[in-house]
């Protein structure tokens, strides 16, 4: 071994040698990780998150990168090696084999109309008289940022227009009444909340649903957006106060995604006369807390999704409440995804749906279900606590519920879910590399099938998405279509 250790340096010296010599071969060229960096929406007089792009010498020879540029350097801001100065970046040499980091960020000056406009710019890379690019591209956004000095904004009332996407930074307390215009999008910040102390109306539409989620718009990973990331922002709170008027609470078609608290609607009052709350066609998704609260409030909710919460997806506490065609799905950080996409909260061992009729501090409590689908990685996916089921009011019919079969007395007409149920939706999971996301519509032999009530389906026509339900309608808030 001794005598053959001179000849193995002399060749690595050979090889660091050949690393060493710049070569002016104009065959040479560089290789980038990504030959186009694509920023998702970025809003306007705000930075986004840094991308990072591996430069690649793959040659023996090194070679020399004479100069680095930008066709116009406005609005994406480079770092080279740990060089931003582009007059600096001249007469670099990179080593055979070697790699530069070059990192990109986006930063667009606020635009001239409020639609979404693609920003495009390049990098250059001049090597042994030739040019190398790497794409820039960015949807600039303008927003109406809401933020307060102290982390607080106080409305008298508050009116939020579809004009263009709001980003609320911070706490937003509303004294009397929130109207949010169909199409409305607001962004919320990390931490960022909306308090409602008079009434709501939040009037989307089919084709202009009002979406409320969180201000990231990059990607956790090159698959996985961060839309789809629990906890994001704070929650939406509608509270009444005891000795004030009761309000109303309207909410159609609107989207509450990706924060801790969904939707938390409590009053203070246990009197005859409770709040109301009416939400149709909604959906509630991948909070790292609850979904739906209500307490002490007199509920409608229709149509409505209200899916993937570490703790209760619904969770009622006094008040008259009737659910219609609803889809509650518990699969919340069960293993049923690959990759960790929610808040770093153990999912509590609770169920989808909580009613409790149990509290003397609270209004009565009758909860009603009909046509929906409970259900969930949990066994026990509904809990009624009552202390007397032979009295409770509330009805249970025509849903197909993941739980112990419910009292007669109360619950008729109703399928439940056996062990093997593996099939009521078309996922139930997330796999990244198949880029496979929650999907809670029907699967084709879905045990929710056909088994609704007839007769209550003919007051609520058409699903969450506008088709029209079957002569034998489908438990919850999407109706099996064979062409989807």
């Amino acid at each position: 071994m001794k005598k053959w250790l001179p000849i193995l340096c002399m060749m690595m010296g050979m090889v660091a040698c050949q690393q060493n010599i710049v070569s002016d071969d104009p065959l040479l060229q560089l290789d980038f990780s990504h030959d186009t960096v694509l920023f998702d929406t970025v809003f306007t007089s705000m930075g986004s998150s840094t991308k990072r792009v591996m430069v690649y010498n793959p040659n023996k020879h090194a070679i020399c990168i004479n100069q680095v540029s930008m066709r116009e350097g406005k609005h994406f801001q480079i770092n080279l090696d740990g060089e931003n100065n582009l007059d600096q970046l001249r007469d670099i040499t990179l080593r055979g084999g070697d790699s530069l980091f070059l990192f990109v960020r986006a930063y667009i000056d606020p635009l001239a109309e409020n639609s979404p406009v693609l920003i495009e710019d390049n990098i250059a890379f001049g090597v042994n008289g030739k040019t190398q690019q790497i794409t820039l591209q960015a949807y600039g956004q303008n927003v109406e940022k809401i933020q307060g000095d102290r982390g607080l904004m106080v409305y008298q009332h508050l009116k939020l227009t579809n004009q263009k996407p709001y980003l609320i930074y911070d706490t937003v307390a509303v004294a009397g009444n929130l109207t949010i215009e169909a199409g409305a999008t607001i962004y919320m910040h990390a931490g960022a909340s909306m308090y409602v102390y008079g009434s709501m109306t939040a009037n989307g539409t089919q084709d202009n649903p009002i979406i409320v989620r969180g201000d990231r718009t990059d990607k956790l990973f090159d698959s996985v957006p961060y839309r789809m990331a629990s906890g994001q922002w704070d929650g939406i709170y509608l509270l009444h106060a005891k000795g004030m008027m009761p309000p109303m609470y309207q909410l159609n078609y609107v989207d509450i995604l990706s924060g801790s608290v969904g939707l938390y609607v409590y009053s203070e009052s246990t009197g005859l006369i409770l709040p109301k709350l009416t939400m149709k066609n909604s959906r509630i998704h991948n909070h790292s807390i609850y979904g739906l609260v209500v307490q002490n409030v007199d509920a409608e909710v229709v149509n409505c999704e209200i899916s993937n919460c570490a703790s209760y997806c619904v969770y009622l506490a006094g008040g008259k409440h009737q659910f219609v065609h609803n889809t509650i799905a518990a699969y919340y950080g069960y293993p049923y995804t690959n990759l960790n996409i929610h808040q770093n909260i153990i999912p509590e061992d609770v169920a989808a749906v909580y009613i409790n009729n149990l509290s003397k501090n609270n209004a009565k409590t009758i909860s009603s279900f009909t046509n929906c689908i409970i259900t969930g990685g949990r066994k026990q996916s509904l809990m009624v606590a009552t202390p007397l089921p032979d009295y409770y009011e509330g009805r249970f019919e025509g849903n197909y519920l993941r739980c112990d079969s419910l009292d007669e007395v109360f619950a008729k007409n109703n399928v439940y879910a056996s062990d093997s149920d593996t099939m009521v939706f078309r996922n139930t999971y997330y796999l990244y590399e198949k880029y496979h996301y929650y999907d809670f519509h029907l699967d084709s032999l879905s045990p929710a099938r056909g088994i609704g009530d007839s007769i209550v389906a003919l007051s609520y026509p058409t699903d969450r998405e506008g088709y029209r339900r079957k002569a034998k309608p489908d438990a919850g808030c999407y109706e099996f279509v064979e062409s989807l």
